[in-house]
Formats: structure tokens, C-alpha cells, sequence
């Protein structure tokens, strides 16, 4: 559990920093190299949730395990945020693809091994 929470608030970092300028940034006229410096700053934090997530989480989780689970992860966090922050609206076809992305991480851990083998 610690895993997913330590991810959740990487992911959290990543999202903002990725997409975070395209709507705090963007009516600023900041030039490109300005929001990639201001990015690689709030992405610095992702790191450090992140790199001990994996590390925790490797103790339990195959690395194979570890980047589903990111990726699955990511996704949700970045659906609220696409939703929360730059008010897009989700359609059936995303449902969809969060349902596969739900397949993938159950088959990913289908008859999985206690220590991550």
C-alpha cells in the first residue's frame, strides 16, 4: 500500500509538470525554455516519490508488476487532473481504455509469486 500511495503522489508531480503548463503557463507567454525549466523543478519531487516507490515496492513486485502498475496509476491520476484542472470531459472510448489498462494490471499479477518473482 505504501507502494501505490508513494506513486500516487509521484504521479501527482508528473501530471503537473507535464501538463500543469498548459494551463498556468500558457496565457503567461512564458517562453519555451522558462516552462521547461519551471517543469523539470516540479518533476524533481516526482523523483523523489518515485525512486523510493519502485524500490519499496521491488521488495514485493516484479519490476514488470511495478511499471503496470505506474502506467495504471498515471492514468487515473491524470484523468482527474484533465478533468479537475483543464475541464475536459472523459468519453465512453477512455472508460474503455481504463477498463483494458484494469485487465492489464490484473493479468500482470495473475498468479504472481510472494517477493516480486
Amino acid at each position: 500500500m505504501k507502494t501505490v500511495a508513494l506513486l500516487v503522489i509521484s504521479n501527482f508531480f508528473m501530471t503537473l509538470a507535464w501538463y500543469g503548463h498548459l494551463k498556468y503557463l500558457r496565457g503567461a507567454k512564458w517562453p519555451l525554455l522558462a516552462v521547461i525549466l519551471v517543469s523539470w523543478g516540479i518533476a524533481f519531487f516526482e523523483y523523489c516519490f518515485q525512486v523510493p516507490a519502485n524500490r519499496i515496492g521491488y521488495a514485493t513486485f516484479s519490476a514488470t508488476q511495478l511499471k503496470i502498475l505506474q502506467e495504471v496509476v498515471s492514468l487515473t491520476v491524470f484523468c482527474v487532473f484533465a478533468i479537475a484542472v483543464l475541464g475536459e470531459k472523459l468519453r465512453w472510448n477512455h472508460a474503455v481504455a481504463v477498463l483494458f489498462l484494469v485487465g492489464a494490471v490484473f493479468f500482470a499479477f495473475l498468479n504472481a509469486k510472494p517477493g516480486g518473482a
